[in-house]
């Protein structure tokens, strides 16, 4: 084998944890192999976080446009332009790939390396070059960070038609007529509310008795008033049964089955949003031995190794938290336990989330239904935003906040915001679980008024009776 193929670390995947780790493993002096076989920058760059974040700003424009004469301001008629929203995501998106890339290219230590990746043992990979020929590659430690993908459901019909993803669907360049989602989760919610912002009839389809599998009812209820509120149909305890092609202005029907009768739903677009699959499948992991779960994610312990010596996962592909967040911590492990010679893993993590829907929700540490499923002595604060004055201000009064604070100790255990910029309010708290203050320290802080953050002066003084 030559020199150029023998690396100290390889990277399989270009994702917010693999980039990093890749770039603190070279400039540790390591030569290190970084392989893509798409784009730099993984799902959160490419068709996760930042594309979707960027159209959710458009539709958000077009709500706030619509509702103009709340606020004393008169604009017209308007107009979604699809093509222009799209060029606007794809400019942005390949901004931050091409800046990811460059750092990759000018690192010492460093190659990338673009083809898709397959073990031939525990320390070799294949790579299938993305411009012909292959190379195998060995390497000291192997690192996974091969991310997941869109889950088919199988549902009879479903691949006769041409359904959208979470990726295909930024592609769009014209509203839809009436969109069908399947699967009430982050991703389906998000591009619910964005389609019905930019003019499309929507239709929720969600097999639960609630949106948001695993959190408290009354976040989930309230989510999905708000939904009702802006238009969308929302259809709880039902589950799609097939899909049936059309030749008409109707482009497709759903057979649905809900309360025990079946019913068809007609649409234009059908997005399926109903979960991920990682992306184990192509890797070839019996080779190298490495163990996977039923649904094909790669075991790990709390430090990130699988089974095999020298052999680590880290993001989507291990399962739990599908967060571009805890990609990085994962990455911040590491960098800890390899580089740094630290002990570092991921027990009593914190799982920060936020719902991007608006008003967003911000969700940290366990729910009101966990706390007493472990028969915790627990006190629950709650407020509605409509008693805060900055969200009066700003008439952006829908939601609710929701904090779990051990009545033993006075330390808050976790927290729920659906309102405006829940997911920053959201992030006050967690700073204040870090630091383990208790409740009555925010009860008291001195905060600028009038800002959202002083509404948690106020959440702590409504704890339930």
């Amino acid at each position: 084998m030559s020199p150029s193929d023998q690396f100290q670390a390889i990277v399989i995947g270009s994702g917010q944890g693999g980039n990093p780790l890749c770039l603190a493993l070279a400039n540790a002096g390591l030569r290190t192999a970084l392989i893509e076989h798409k784009h730099v920058g993984g799902t959160c760059v490419n068709e996760g976080c930042t594309p979707t974040k960027t159209m959710l700003a458009s539709a958000r424009v077009a709500y706030l446009a619509g509702r103009g004469a709340d606020y004393g301001v008169h604009t017209g008629d308007i107009r979604i332009d699809m093509e222009r929203v799209r060029k606007r995501k794809r400019d942005i998106v390949d901004a931050f790939r091409t800046r990811n890339e460059e750092g990759m290219r000018h690192t010492a230590n460093l190659e990338l390396i673009c083809g898709e990746a397959s073990f031939t043992s525990p320390k070799s990979v294949l790579v299938k070059l993305r411009d012909g020929g292959e190379r195998v590659l060995t390497g000291e430690r192997i690192f996974i960070n091969a991310g997941a993908r869109p889950a088919v459901p199988a549902i009879d019909g479903l691949k006769d038609v041409d359904f959208l993803d979470s990726t295909s669907i930024m592609e769009l360049d014209e509203v839809p007529e009436h969109l069908i989602v399947l699967g009430g989760g982050y991703v389906g919610l998000e591009f619910a509310q964005m389609f019905r912002r930019f003019g499309s009839h929507v239709t929720i389809v969600q097999s639960g008795g609630q949106l948001l599998w695993g959190e408290d009812a009354d976040v989930a209820g309230g989510v999905a008033a708000i939904l009702k509120q802006d238009g969308i149909e929302v259809l709880l305890n039902t589950r799609a049964t097939s899909v049936l092609k059309q030749g008409t202005h109707i482009c497709l029907t759903v057979r649905i089955e809900m309360n025990n009768e079946t019913r068809d739903l007609d649409g234009t677009h059908l997005l399926v949003a109903t979960g991920r699959t990682p992306n184990t499948d192509t890797l070839n992991v019996s080779a190298a031995g490495i163990a996977i779960g039923k649904r094909g994610f790669i075991q790990v312990n709390s430090k990130l190794e699988t089974n095999v010596p020298g052999v680590f996962a880290l993001g989507d592909i291990k399962g739990g938290p599908a967060f571009t967040h805890i990609s990085y911590d994962d990455f911040r492990i590491l960098r800890t336990n390899l580089i740094e010679k630290g002990s570092a893993s991921t027990d009593g993590r914190m799982v920060p989330s936020t719902l991007f829907i608006d008003p967003q929700l911000g969700r940290i540490g366990i729910t009101e239904s966990e706390a007493r499923a472990q028969n915790k002595k627990v006190r629950v604060a709650r407020m509605p935003m409509t008693s805060v004055a900055r969200a009066l201000e700003t008439d952006e009064t829908r939601g609710f906040m929701k904090a779990i604070v051990d009545a033993e100790t006075n330390q808050i255990l976790g927290a729920a915001v659906l309102g405006i910029e829940g997911g920053e309010i959201m992030s006050m708290l967690e700073i204040a679980m870090m630091g383990k203050l208790p409740y009555s320290a925010l009860l008291n802080a001195t905060l600028a008024h009038p800002t959202l953050a002083e509404s948690l002066n106020n959440l702590f003084l409504n704890f339930d009776s």
